[in-house]
């Protein structure tokens, strides 16, 4: 009898301790997943520690991602469309500058024609330099081939064949006349011909073969953010002297001006040459005008739609971080709580571990 008793109280103790330890087990476990919620600050690690709200982090995180990108493209680029309008106010400067000077260039003095021209030489050697405009290793002027230099060689413009041959066409000018000579000087200016154009290669080519550099800003949509050194963007060169390009008009009237000497003012083509110059000088003045205008016009925009991404991106973040990340005062109390009852339960495990059926017999 006595036997049976003892091993029934046996097999009750086995329970009841197996109980505990079990009991004390599932309390570990939730303090491992609240220790780890408290360090990382996320509901857990894996999509499918979320249970049911895995949906929404699976299919918002995407999204998420993808506008911050769009947000990152856009920084990018605007860094770059504002060190390109740094550079074109310069540009418009050196253009406004010889454009106020053709109307009083007929009636200088020869030594003061010699000025104008050193002023354009040197001119046309700050234009090429600034051509090469970089914003940290893109050049802002290179369109889709910006890691390459769109003027290879600028310190050295006034040696290269487009300069020379220019000079060699106004040098002609008293035997030639103001026509043939603007003619020329045009055609110069308006080459793509290795040894003429003082341009890259990928910048010799025609204006329909250039792109300007784009960015994304949503999953079907770019936006066209710079300028081209050899060709124009978004608007169209007008006149009846013009390459087509107010970039290469420009050059070419620094150019022509630079090659002009006190010799030749009284020269019966002078005059007329100098208002081609003129003519073609204020056309390319109004079309960068234009050009520099969408681009600001761009740059707006792109602001606008930054911030739409931006006011996006966070609403979208909060209704992740509400199924994502973990509530840190309700995390960190149940912390404490579930440390408190896992003390007790090794308490209780101990002192079940210590008894036996004396401990219920009669004294």
């Amino acid at each position: 009898m006595s036997g049976a008793v003892g091993a029934a109280g046996a097999m009750t103790g086995y329970g009841f301790n197996q109980t505990l330890v079990s009991n004390a087990s599932a309390v570990h476990q939730q303090l491992n997943i609240l220790t780890e919620q408290a360090s990382t600050g996320l509901v857990a690690q894996t999509y499918a520690g979320l249970g049911s709200s895995a949906s929404v982090a699976l299919n918002l995180n995407p999204q998420i991602a993808a506008l911050q990108t769009y947000n990152s493209n856009i920084d990018l680029a605007s860094g770059g469309m504002q060190v390109t309008q740094t550079a074109m106010t310069q540009i418009q400067q050196i253009a406004a500058t010889f454009t106020a000077d053709i109307p009083n260039l007929n009636g200088l003095n020869p030594s003061e024609v010699d000025s104008v021209a050193a002023n354009a030489r040197s001119a046309l050697t700050q234009l090429a330099g600034l051509l090469d405009t970089q914003n940290g290793q893109n050049y802002v002027f290179g369109g889709q081939d910006s890691a390459n230099p769109p003027v290879p060689n600028p310190d050295s413009i006034l040696t290269s064949g487009f300069y020379t041959q220019i000079d060699t066409a106004v040098s002609g000018l008293a035997t030639n006349g103001a026509s043939a000579t603007a003619a020329s000087t045009l055609a110069i200016a308006g080459s793509n011909a290795a040894g003429t154009s003082p341009f890259s290669a990928y910048m010799s080519q025609p204006a329909s073969a250039l792109e300007a550099p784009v960015v994304q800003t949503g999953a079907t949509t770019t936006v066209r953010t710079g300028l081209l050194a050899s060709a124009n963007s978004a608007v169209k060169s007008t006149g009846s002297s013009t390459t087509g390009s107010y970039m290469r008009d420009l050059m070419r009237a620094l150019a022509t001006l630079g090659s002009l000497s006190s010799s030749q003012v009284s020269a019966p083509g002078f005059g007329a040459l100098v208002q081609d110059t003129g003519a073609s000088l204020t056309g390319a003045v109004n079309a960068m005008a234009a050009d520099v205008g969408v681009l600001g016009d761009t740059q707006a925009s792109l602001t606008a739609t930054q911030t739409q991404l931006t006011a996006t991106t966070t609403a979208l973040t909060g209704q992740v971080s509400s199924v994502q990340d973990a509530d840190m005062a309700s995390t960190l109390s149940q912390l404490t709580a579930v440390q408190t009852q896992l003390q007790e339960s090794y308490r209780m495990i101990a002192g079940a571990s210590s008894m036996s059926l004396m401990n219920f017999l009669p004294a």
